[in-house]
């Protein structure tokens, strides 16, 4: 069975598009998105495979939740970046969730360093990457004042554009 059916893969891109010009003009990713994209999913999966894509679509998206969900708690991610990635796994199923999380966390790397260059702030990067660590190892994982994004004055990185990366290629390269 060719799962998820190609018409699914029209919803990733117009996700992705969605999503990434939001989050590159307000630096938010919007729940009518998140969870409207989500839900469209679960209808579409019911009416394409019943109860079984009903429940794909479910697990995906608790995959694709559950992956990011850690580094939101520890204020290293924003919520909308959790659910949009939540949202993706819904029309992926869980394995695509997976792959969208690695292959966007691969382009957020090449975003990430891209971002740091521009601001002249890569050194500043890597130091508070190795505070972080040496914190996290000393006094155990928990959020870290002056590197989440509620405290740190680095630059944003509008996590959606490397996440609409991943999706596309996970959909695409299945």
């Amino acid at each position: 069975m060719n799962w998820p059916p190609p018409a699914a893969h029209v919803a990733i891109v117009v996700i992705a598009l969605v999503a990434m010009v939001t989050d590159l003009r307000s630096r938010k990713v919007p729940n009518v998105l998140t969870f409207g994209a989500a839900g469209a999913a679960c209808l579409f999966q019911f009416a394409a495979g019943g109860w079984q894509g009903l429940l794909w679509a479910c697990a995906g998206w608790a995959v694709g939740f559950a992956m990011f969900l850690p580094f939101f708690v520890l204020g290293g991610m924003g919520a909308g970046d959790v659910k949009l990635l939540g949202a993706f796994g819904a029309w992926l199923g869980p394995l695509g969730a997976l792959w969208t999380a690695l292959f966007g966390a691969l382009a957020g790397g090449v975003l990430a360093l891209a971002v740091s260059l521009a601001n002249d702030y890569t050194v500043t990067a890597f130091r508070n990457l190795g505070a972080l660590l040496q914190s996290w190892f000393l006094g155990g994982i928990r959020p870290i004042e002056g590197v989440t994004l509620r405290s740190s004055a680095g630059p944003r990185l509008p996590y959606a554009v490397p996440l609409a990366v991943g999706a596309v290629m996970a959909a695409w390269l299945r």
